[in-house]
């Protein structure tokens, strides 16, 4: 997931444009390993075949695209990003989602 959400940075947002990455020279550089629970991981994974079997639903993006896509928004909204870290958002509604 790490090196997916690295490249789609580095296709929108490139490393060396950005002051605060600049130095290090990708995304990818910035990735670290720490200890943790060893096969965590599995329990996040997502089987949506109940809801499919069930409701008929399907996802409407891959995962690649999906994240890019998130990516995307919050490149283009980095103004929304810099008052979250400031404390500045009052957590109003920023739109609808549309299909």
């Amino acid at each position: 997931m790490i090196g997916t959400l690295c490249s789609a940075l580095e296709a929108l947002a490139p490393a060396s444009q950005n002051p605060a990455v600049r130095d290090r020279g990708s995304y990818e550089a910035l990735r670290t390993f720490v200890p943790d629970r060893p096969g965590h991981d599995r329990r996040y994974a997502i089987d949506a075949s109940k809801i499919q079997r069930e409701l008929g639903w399907r996802p409407s993006h891959d995962f690649e695209s999906g994240l890019r896509a998130t990516v995307q928004w919050y490149v283009a909204h980095r103004d929304w990003c810099r008052a979250v870290q400031s404390g500045q958002y009052d957590r109003e509604r920023l739109g609808r989602i549309t299909n």
